[in-house]
Formats: C-alpha cells, structure tokens, sequence
C-alpha cells in the first residue's frame, strides 16, 4: 500500500512502525518484520522498512519460487549469460549472441490496462538493452476472460492499443505472440511482454558495481511519484480495493525511451560503462541494492541529487518511485564529462547521484542526515519459504474422466466451423495490425505463422521466436503441461527452419502459500525442466508472477515459454502456409483419442476436463530434428505445429494462409472427431513437392518418425474424407471468414445485431 505520508515529518518513528504493525501495510509478515531487526541491530526508520518490503517481495526476491527454479537447466555450451542478469544471452556465432527476456505486468494491466501494458513493453526493452544489445524484436503473451463480457473487452482492447503506443513509438517491431480466452482470467489478465536484441560478444554488460569511489550515475527521466510500491502490489492478490492502486501504475514515455537506448549504446560502444542496470521494479531501490550486492561493494546515495519532478519527495518516495525511463550507471572516476557528453547530445537528464564505497552497505543521505543504513547482502538474501504443495482435489477426478463419448457425435464440419470462430484459435489480426511489425524492415515472416523471424544484417542468418503455454494443459497435469509448453514452443521454430537455442520463461500461477497452488508450480517447473534437458533449451532468463487471484479464484496456472532458435541460412526458412497445388500433403506423428483440455472440449462444452495429451519428449525430439534437417535439405514447402484445435485447424490455417485448399483422404481407427481434433503431441503438417516426396519419406522412415501422407494442395476447398466417408467440404474462403471475423465480431457485438 502507497503512504500517504509525503513529507518526512508525517513519516511514523521505529516504535510506532513496530507497536502498530505498519510493516504489514507494506507485505512483510511479523517474521520478517523481526529479521530485519535483526538484520539492522535496531529498530527500522520508514525508509529502511520500505526498502526491505519491497526487495523481500515475491517479486524481487522470489522468496516462494527460488528453491524450485534452482531445477531448470540454465548451462550449455553457447549460454554466455544465465539468470541473475536484466536479460538472458546465447552466442549465435560470428562474434554475435542473441539476448532475450520475457516478463510480467499483470496486475499492472488489470487497474490501469494501457499504462499496466506499455509500461511492460518499456521495461523489457530496458532489460535487453541493460545488457548491451539492440533490441530487434517484441512479442507478447496474452490472457483474458471471455470476451461477451464488457470489461473484459476493454481490457483486452486497451492492453492491445498500449504494446501498440509503446513498441510502436520507440521504434521496434512487434513481430509476434499469442492470445488465449478463458473464464479464469476474467479478473486478472495476463500480459507478459518480451524482447529479443543483438549484441557483439565485446559489448556485453551487466549490472554489477565495483571500484571504491567510482562514481554512480543516474541517467534518464525525473522520479515522480508514480509506481511507489509497484513490486509489493505485484505480489500479493488483485481485490475490490486494488483499484485504489491506480498510483501503483507507472506512466511511460517510449520517446525518452528511444533517446535512453541510444544514449546507452553509445556509452557502450565507447566502452564507458562498470556496470548498469535498469530501474525497473522497486525503481532506485533494486538496482541499487543488487548492483552493489552483486559485486560485494558497498553504496552511498545522496538523494539530494536525485532528479526529481514533483516537489518535496521523501527518501521513502525517491527510492520506491518505480517511474519509467531511468537507469543507473557505475563507471570509471574521471569519466562522468564522457557520460554527460552523451546525454546531452540525446537530451537526457545525467546526475552523478553517489559512489561506489568498500564497506559493503547501502547509505543514504537526504537534507544533510543519513537517512538509511543498511547491509547491502541482507537485501538480496531475502527469506527463502520451502512450501508444501498438495494435489488438488479435482486431479483424480478428472484424470478418470473420458471427454471422447460427450463429443463424438457432433457433425465435424460444423465442429471446425465453431473451432475457428473460438477467439483463442480465431485469426489475431484483430491484434497484430495495430502492431508496426515491419519497422527496421528486417521482419521475414510477420505474425501468423508459427513463428516470427527477424533476418540478421550483414549475414545470411535469422531468428525464429515464438511465445506459447496452455494453462488448461497445466491445470489438468502440470509436469505434463509444463512440458508440453516447451515442447510446442520448439516446435513452432523448428517448423520455421531454426533450430531452437534457449528459452525465456514467465509463470503465471496463483498464491503459492495454497498448497494447491504450489503442487501446480512444482509440477509445471519439473515438467519444463525435463523437456529443456532433452530438447537441449536451456533456461536462460524468466519472471515468476504469483498471487495472480482474484476473490480467491487463481488464474490457470499459466507457465508461458518464450523461444528463441538459429536459422542458419535464409533460403530454410519455413511458414505454414500451403504453397503450389499439387503439393502433396503429409501428417507426422501419432494421432490419438486425446481430447482433454482441448479447444473443441471447451467450445462444445463450456469446461475442461479429463487428462491432457501425453508426451514422449524422446519422439518428440526426434521429430523436431527430422523436421529441421527435412527442411534444410530442401524438401519441405510448408511446416506447420499441430496446438490447439489439431488437425482440422491445422488444415484449414494453412490454406487460408496460402489461399488454397486441400483434398485429404485418410482411413483411421478413430472417430472422426478424434481424429480432426485430437490435440495429440509431437505432430507437424508438412507439405512437399511430388519431385521431394520419395526423398522425405524414404528419410523420415530412416529416422524412425511416424508419417502418413494423408493428401495434396488444390484450389479452392477444403474437403476431408475418412474412410471413404466426406466429413467436411468447405470453401477456404468461407472459412477464412469465420476465422478472421471472429474476434471483430466480439469486439463489436452490436454490429452482429
């Protein structure tokens, strides 16, 4: 909760902080009220306690989620950068590394949807850039409740036009991402945000501080008092009362964001810089704190020469301010002219606001007192809760459950026609052209396809990179859904002819002090950590978002992967589009009765239950590897990932994409239902040229995928026979129109009236 206090004066003293509990207004528990305490040897000021609240909060500290994330795989042979830096960073080779990140602003965007959203996309950037690296590339990840209903609309409508102001404004594409529908976002919504930039490996940065006396330099826009306390409204549940918060919601500024990036390339480039960072949540607090702890060194700030817009701020204010467009920055003694020298060529406010001091605390000084006194490590070694997770009641439930028999009498046809007009498979059109995905004009493949690819300057390499998770996989089977996330995104980057590198991760999960709550994060967490191992995806960077309830009822348990793959020569890359008619058209995989947690489960009835589909994460690589080497050798027109909707979406997205059609002509055991939209794993729809046909199969035989070459490209309709039976003739057009009307139509329901 923000203080109302805005002079020191109106501050409460220590005893009156302990006597009355007002660290609790602040998220510390009574515990953790006593170790700061002990931490200081004596009673905290108000200052003290806010800094501790908010560096000891789920969202700077992870305090919930450390001892499980310690399960990913963070190392391989081209990670050049782990977690615990602004960004995560993979060598690409030729002297190059990609740097990626993806990150949350939930709760944000649930009271103040644009400014919630566009300040997500600004502090993404910051990270990438922190780092060194041009950001190239912005995707998104998006959930909401169902869109018949008003606010829902709104929300929707404003996060979309606030990624759209701010990646727009500063000038970098939006090449890609997902949306998805679901009644258990209705109150919290999900906007996670990512950024992808480049770096040569020399201009590598990180956040940390060294050198006694080095000077630390503030740089960027003034503080206000906007977003005081942002981290500990993050990390706790969304109430009636969070509308209150509005305060807690910073505003940006993508122009001063766009001078505050080249200004710090240029600082890079001319090699100036011992460490920098951006102040991003908990805002001079956090990066001062984790600088100096990371390079065991202490810090003296004088908040005098803090930068300030708004008249008579507090320390308390100063340091929790979460205000957009700022960063900090150690260099050498004697090199603050070569730092001023270059924001006043960007115009940028510079402020040598302290140094860099050997004793290893952060010391602040306001008015002439020393206001804060504090050891720098106990701000970063936050407590650390073990939780004990329980299986939720539903689980056993569900997992005896057979959705098949309540679905597999409806008319196939008139499945894929509601199927395509569900907003979460619908075209996201709606979404992506208020997005400029072609400024830098580097976009090779726009959204749409499985993944978006950005080409490299100056070589003949590209990247791939996608977004994906299903929390309704996850609420059913976490390990498996967890899996599943990053297993389908790999799979989304090999079908665009990359190979997959690393992944980025957020997990959106309610409450974990639940002990339902926790068995999904473990669960989620130790399913994605098994599919990294095998996949070769090391976990590079990521976010945790917890206490994403609203009234008690948490959202799906929502882990979304962002991926990042290689494309090593431009003629492989791949979209899902049919290409010629004639092509012939070919199924790899197992397809199985497995309808729980899928889309048409959903549309036809309203719920999800039962058990997601299996996966063989040995299969599962071994069909990625012979999709990517098929495509590299020049055998595959179009590749596209069987999700949400299998392959009856599948079909009907390819040739509306192409502006084709398909005749499909297949005899299976399953039903028809089962067959069409089955959300089975490990599957891809390719399509290749007759001249390349015997090769592929004579290929995809010896590398022991499962294939069937189930038709061929034409014009005009999409026809499906099964055996021997036609279960859907439909114009591709018609199609096209259900598909991409779908969410205009809800957009605007009194247009369809």
């Amino acid at each position: 909760m923000q203080p109302k206090q805005t002079t020191r004066s109106r501050e409460p003293g220590p005893e009156r902080i302990r006597d009355r509990k007002l660290y609790r207004e602040l998220g510390l528990t009574d515990e953790e009220y006593e170790r700061v305490v002990r931490c200081l040897g004596r009673l905290p000021n108000w200052t003290e306690t806010g800094i501790y609240s908010v560096m000891w909060s789920e969202h700077c500290s992870y305090k919930n989620s450390k001892p499980l994330l310690r399960r990913f795989p963070v190392d391989g042979p081209r990670v050049l950068q782990g977690p615990g830096e602004g960004a995560g960073v993979i060598d690409i080779g030729d002297g190059q590394a990609v740097v990626f990140k993806i990150e949350s602003h939930n709760h944000p965007s649930a009271v103040e949807p644009f400014q919630g959203a566009a300040t997500g996309v600004g502090g993404i950037i910051r990270d990438v850039f922190s780092m060194g690296a041009r950001p190239v590339a912005l995707l998104n990840s998006l959930r909401f409740g169902t869109l018949d209903r008003p606010r829902v609309r709104y929300l929707f409508g404003q996060v979309v036009a606030g990624i759209a102001h701010y990646g727009n404004c500063v000038g970098i594409p939006t090449v890609g991402g997902e949306v998805c529908f679901d009644p258990r976002y209705e109150g919290n919504p999900l906007v996670n945000a990512m950024c992808v930039g480049i770096l040569d490996h020399e201009d590598l940065q990180k956040g940390v501080a060294s050198g006694e006396g080095n000077p630390v330099i503030y740089v960027g826009a003034s503080t206000g008092r906007d977003g005081i306390h942002g981290a500990t409204f993050a990390s706790e549940e969304l109430s009636e009362a969070s509308e209150e918060k509005r305060p807690s919601v910073q505003v940006g500024d993508p122009f001063k964001e766009k001078l505050l990036l080249e200004a710090c390339l240029e600082m890079v480039k001319e090699n100036l810089l011992v460490g920098i960072q951006d102040m991003g949540a908990a805002g001079l607090t956090c990066s001062s704190a984790e600088m100096a702890a990371k390079g065991k060194v202490g810090m003296v700030l004088d908040l005098d020469r803090v930068p300030q817009r708004e008249a008579e701020m507090t320390p308390y204010e100063m340091m929790l301010s979460e205000s957009q467009e700022r960063m900090l920055l150690v260099v050498e003694k004697g090199r603050e002219e070569d730092i001023r020298r270059i924001c006043d060529k960007w115009g940028l406010i510079c402020a040598v606001i302290g140094r860099v001091t050997g004793d290893g605390r952060l010391r602040l000084l306001h008015k002439g007192e020393q206001v804060a006194d504090i050891p720098v490590q106990t701000l970063t070694d936050a407590p650390v809760y073990v939780r004990e997770g329980k299986e939720p009641g539903y689980y056993r439930e569900f997992a005896a459950f057979d959705p098949e028999p309540e679905l597999s009498g409806i008319d196939p046809q008139e499945a894929l026609r509601k199927v395509l007009a569900s907003p979460t498979v619908a075209s996201k059109r709606w979404v992506y052209r208020q997005y400029d995905h072609m400024v830098r004009a580097s976009t090779a493949v726009r959204p749409g396809s499985d993944a978006a690819v950005i080409v490299l300057r100056g070589t003949d390499k590209a990247l791939a990179m996608c977004t994906d998770g299903n929390g309704r996989y996850v609420y059913l089977d976490p390990k498996r859904g967890g899996a599943i996330a990053v297993a389908e995104a790999a799979r989304n980057v090999v079908c665009s002819g990359a190979e997959p590198l690393g992944i980025t991760d957020c997990l959106n999960f309610g409450n974990p002090e639940k002990p339902e709550i926790y068995w999904q994060l473990a669960g989620a967490i130790d399913g994605m950590s098994e599919a990294c191992r095998v996949l070769g995806t090391p976990v590079v960077s990521g976010n945790v978002s917890l206490y994403n309830e609203t009234k008690g009822q948490a959202v799906l348990p929502t882990p979304v992967v962002g991926m990042v793959g290689l494309i090593q020569s431009r003629r492989h890359i791949t979209t899902q589009d049919f290409k010629e008619e004639g092509d012939l058209i070919f199924l790899l995989g197992e397809t199985r009765a497995e309808l729980g947690g899928s889309e048409l489960q959903q549309v036809i009835t309203g719920r999800i239950a039962g058990r997601p589909p299996a996966i063989d994460l040995e299969k599962e690589k071994r069909l990625q590897d012979a999709v990517l080497e098929a495509i590299r050798r020049g055998w595959v027109s179009s590749a596209h990932d069987l999700s949400e909707g299998g392959l009856a979406v599948a079909l009907a997205e390819s040739c509306i994409g192409g502006g084709r059609g398909a005749e499909i002509d297949v005899r299976t055991d399953l039903s028809a239902i089962a067959f069409l939209f089955s959300e089975s794993q490990s599957r891809v729809l390719l399509s290749a040229s007759p001249d390349a046909a015997e090769e592929l199969e004579h290929f995809l035989r010896e590398r022991g995928v499962p294939f069937e070459r189930i038709g061929r490209v034409t014009e005009g309709r999409l026809r499906v026979r099964l055996n021997g039976r036609e279960v859907i003739d439909a114009g591709v057009g018609e199609l096209s129109d259900v598909w991409e009307g779908a969410i205009p139509c809800a957009m605007n329901p009194s247009s369809t009236n």
